[in-house]
């Protein structure tokens, strides 16, 4: 509050009469008048010089009182000058802490010492999702229980704890550390913590994961050396002298073998991803090897297996027992999809320009459906019940190793057709290396 000076206003102060104006004739006449005695005069000379007197040491009073005022009037500006910097200079580091809270990161909020919320930044709307009061934008109307629950248990234990939140709009892991004010109150600092839980979630069905596939790549390994013997002995008895039912049983254990042993390639190939090993391979030679292996499972569901072309002389860089599989899982997948019997053909050919070969499996099977067209290659994907849905995730694997391409074309009216491209150039680098 600025104190102003009150204006005093100087009044003429009358001044007795001198001595001479006195005794001057004519002048104190009337004064005379009723026989005043000279006592009285000197008396009254007395009085006026005492009047004048006081009256000039109260203007000197009055002009040092004046000064004073003026200077205090003077200090009273420069104090109300400081007084209203220092309010500009709060006012402006208020709004810088204030926006500097509403930029952090993590969530603030503040705690009153009656234990209500006076205070909470942007971010800790956002990670909480409480209801904001609309007149009072930095109170909340009340806290979920989990999050009370949350705060007293940072409180309590005095260090930071985490709680999973259900919010209006997500699920979230938020982190809350306690720290108390001067003032008996709390500030509560909140940490959004949902990517680093997702990220150890990953992290641990990754690692269990591959302890899976190191299991089913040693179950795998396990099963396939004596699978290997098994198909031996199926495959002599099979050429020695039997009965026909005997000959249709050795046939059945053959398909049911084989199409063991392609499942427990997929698993061996998927899991632990050999590094292929290229040799020479015969285009011919492997369609016809493809086609003759699978004919006893294909015979077995009424399939016409055939080779619609026979290329001759075609020789390229690849891994012979890879690209093997990777006919074997093409094959067994039309053979699957057509349980009441069709038709599947093999072909092989050069193309752009003799720079590539390229191999098709072709079916007049029931399809692929449009919506699973994308999807056909990723691991874990089938749309048969009982089966792993590893074979062409495998081929896909298989064929990239090679440095070419898989694709397929599917309608129900035409049945479904895989395209394996295999480039030529690779075996020229490889051999030149």
């Amino acid at each position: 509050m600025q104190i102003l000076p009150t204006k005093m206003t100087s009044l003429p102060i009358p001044r007795p009469p001198s001595e001479d104006a006195i005794a001057a004739p004519g002048c104190w006449t009337q004064l005379n008048i009723g026989n005043a005695s000279a006592e009285d005069e000197q008396f009254l000379l007395r009085a006026f010089r005492s009047f004048s007197e006081a009256a000039g040491s109260l203007e000197r009073s009055y002009a040092q009182l004046r000064t004073e005022v003026q200077t205090l009037r003077l200090e009273l500006e420069d104090r109300n000058r400081k007084l209203a910097e220092s309010l500009e200079e709060n006012c402006a580091m208020r709004a810088h802490l204030d926006c500097i809270l509403e930029g952090l990161p993590c969530g603030v909020l503040v705690v009153s010492p009656d234990g209500r919320i006076s205070r909470m930044n942007p971010e800790a709307f956002r990670l909480l999702e409480e209801q904001q009061n609309l007149d009072e934008p930095d109170k909340i109307v009340a806290l979920s229980p989990a999050v009370a629950s949350l705060l007293t248990s940072a409180r309590m234990q005095g260090s930071e704890q985490e709680a999973r939140i259900s919010g209006r709009g997500a699920v979230r892991w938020v982190a809350a550390r306690y720290a108390p004010l001067a003032d008996q109150a709390a500030v509560y600092i909140l940490r959004d913590i949902s990517e680093r839980k997702r990220l150890e979630e990953t992290e641990s069905r990754t690692r269990r994961d591959q302890a899976l596939a190191e299991m089913c790549a040693m179950l795998a390994h396990e099963i396939r050396n004596p699978l290997a013997s098994l198909e031996l002995f199926a495959g002599l008895l099979a050429e020695s002298p039997q009965k026909d039912c005997c000959r249709q049983w050795i046939g059945h254990v053959q398909s049911g073998l084989r199409t063991l042993s392609a499942t427990v390639n997929n698993v061996l190939r998927f899991h632990s991803q050999p590094e292929p090993e290229m040799t020479g391979v015969d285009l011919g030679e492997l369609l016809r090897w493809t086609r003759d292996f699978l004919a006893p499972l294909a015979f077995q569901s009424d399939i016409t297996l055939s080779l619609q072309e026979s290329p001759v002389g075609i020789r390229f860089a690849a891994d012979r027992h890879g690209l093997e599989q990777v006919l074997l899982n093409l094959v067994l997948n039309s053979i699957r999809a057509m349980p009441s019997g069709g038709w599947i053909e093999l072909a092989g050919r050069k193309v752009s320009s003799g720079a590539a070969v390229e191999v098709m499996v072709t079916d007049n099977g029931p399809g692929i459906g449009a919506e699973d067209l994308a999807s056909v290659f990723e691991p874990g994907f089938t749309t048969r019940r009982g089966h792993s849905g590893l074979g062409l995730a495998v081929c896909h694997k298989i064929v990239e190793q090679h440095g070419g391409a898989i694709a397929v074309e599917s309608s129900p009216e035409r049945g479904t057709r895989f395209r394996v491209t295999v480039p030529l150039a690779l075996h020229r680098e490889r051999r030149n290396s």
